[in-house]
């Protein structure tokens, strides 16, 4: 039977009103205390204390230094230096879901600050919960060229990036497992994943059915199929605003993803949270963002 067109346009009209309202995804996430006009990135939570770490830069993202703030209850206290520091770039930090170990990228075997000299460092906690002296990882997982960003799947796969010779692009993403005490076999991530270009972070979601990889225009998103990672494909636009976006950490539910991006004057590089699947409490929330959801800078 055929309806009259203006009854058709009634039912039209509150379809496209709600597709027009339809809630956004991607929410900043700025918390009092850490947020500032400076370069904030790559996020970490501590596991066993909550404590956020963070890579905070200048504006230009230079002279990166991973930092730390701990939450008293009512407000992230003023951002420190990681307990295990070291002179010349630091970035990157990532926790072991158990929290015994956090992975980062330092220029500490030589002080200086040019990436060039980024290896890969892991430390290990004592049971008091502190810090042992972080080891540098062996060749071949570092190589005489960078790597950064060092994700473990959970499958004992180690994804990084590096710049070093035999990839398929000038940057590309590799993995490396250790097969005994000490030795290590490493792998390129393969052509589904890298291109004549360059693919910089790799982060592998908490069930390792995901891969999340920073590369050429922003992030993008790869499926494992059982035997295989599929061709990465970049994600939307509500992400992907200006491909600036970095450092993207899952949350434990791998529902939310973390992420930064540039947004230019004022603020430089801000932090930002998508929830696809809808809202959860995470980031973890601190003092007054408890009830409003996240901390704005006035």
């Amino acid at each position: 039977m055929k309806r009259p067109l203006s009854a058709l346009l009634a039912m039209l009209i509150p379809v496209c009103a709600a597709a027009k309202e339809a809630p956004s995804t991607v929410h900043p996430w700025t918390p009092a205390g850490v947020s500032s006009d400076l370069f904030e990135s790559h996020p970490a939570f501590d596991p066993r204390t909550g404590d956020l770490y963070f890579v905070r830069s200048s504006k230009e993202f230079k002279g990166w230094r991973i930092l730390t703030s701990h939450c008293d209850g009512r407000q992230w206290s003023t951002p420190v230096d990681a307990p295990f520091a070291a002179p010349g770039a630091e970035a990157d930090p990532w926790f072991t879901p158990d929290g015994r170990s956090i992975y980062f990228i330092s220029t500490r075997a030589t002080g200086r600050q040019n990436s060039k000299d980024l290896d890969i460092w892991r430390a290990d906690r004592n049971a008091d919960g502190s810090w042992q002296k972080p080891v540098r990882l062996p060749e071949p997982v570092n190589s005489g060229e960078a790597e950064w960003f060092p994700r473990m799947a959970p499958d004992g796969w180690l994804y990084f990036g590096s710049n070093r010779a035999g990839g398929l692009g000038k940057n590309d993403i590799w993995r490396a497992k250790e097969t005994s005490p000490g030795q290590w076999t490493v792998e390129n991530a393969g052509p589904a994943i890298n291109t004549a270009g360059d693919e910089y972070e790799p982060l592998p979601s908490p069930d390792g059915k995901r891969l999340i990889v920073m590369a050429d225009g922003g992030l993008y998103q790869s499926h494992w199929d059982g035997h295989r990672w599929t061709k990465k494909e970049k994600l939307g636009p509500e992400v992907n605003v200006n491909g600036s976006e970095i450092g993207a950490a899952f949350s434990p539910s791998g529902k939310s993803l973390l992420f930064a991006r540039d947004t230019g004057e004022p603020e430089s590089g801000e932090f930002f949270v998508w929830q696809p699947q809808g809202a959860e409490a995470w980031p973890p929330m601190c003092g007054q963002a408890k009830t409003s959801g996240a901390a704005r800078r006035k």
